[in-house]
């Protein structure tokens, strides 16, 4: 076996090497992307079962206008029920 035949067969077992190495990284590319595709539907699952969470915000802020509103009602049926009440004893003592 000569030189020339030992570089051929030298050659040809990089290119071997180098061909299984491009396969394995396709292999890897491939299986990154369908990594990929899952964790990008499991995130819209998460977005979707979690965008309750960010309306609270809103929700409180509603809450907050009807506990005041609550209040405000609450003091003005005191009012009402003190007025009523001076009114019946005002009416008695006539």
């Amino acid at each position: 076996m000569n030189l020339w035949s030992a570089g051929f067969l030298i050659g040809g077992a990089v290119v071997v090497v180098v061909a299984v190495l491009l396969l394995a990284i396709l292999y890897q590319a491939k299986r990154i992307l369908d990594l990929a595709r899952t964790a990008a539907t499991v995130v819209a699952e998460i977005d979707k079962n979690t965008q309750t969470i960010w309306n609270l915000t809103a929700t409180k802020s509603v809450a907050d206008q009807v506990l005041d509103h609550a209040t405000d009602i609450s003091g003005n049926a005191q009012t009402l029920a003190t007025v009523v009440n001076h009114n019946k004893e005002e009416e008695n003592v006539c």
